[in-house]
């Protein structure tokens, strides 16, 4: 189990333990985290589920697909190290992962 650390745009921080294999957007909906609204349901057919990845986590993350870029262009705010959470499998290696949502969702 990984712990993200979901971090809200007044600066509240939510810790949740999340299975490997499942996405951080997942994680979020499962725990009731503000601010994730995931209305497609994960499949990177909206940007409401926009997080920004911490800088120091943007290596080990990654960059977004091609996909996840145009689903971007729909998000509010979007960042250099912005993700759509739906996209981001936990991993062991993500374990303190921290992401911040958004003041609002597109």
């Amino acid at each position: 189990m990984a712990k993200i650390n979901f971090v809200d745009h007044t600066g509240e921080t939510r810790t949740v333990e999340v299975e490997e294999g499942a996405t951080v957007m997942e994680a979020a909906i499962r725990n009731a985290i503000p601010g994730v609204e995931a209305e497609c349901g994960g499949a990177c057919a909206c940007a409401t589920c926009h997080v920004y990845v911490d800088e120091a986590w943007r290596e080990k993350v990654g960059g977004p697909s091609p996909m996840e870029e145009d689903m971007l262009d729909f998000g509010y705010d979007v960042r250099p190290n912005s993700r759509l959470s739906c996209q981001i499998k936990v991993s062991n290696e993500l374990d303190g992962l921290i992401v911040t949502t958004p003041e609002r969702q597109a």
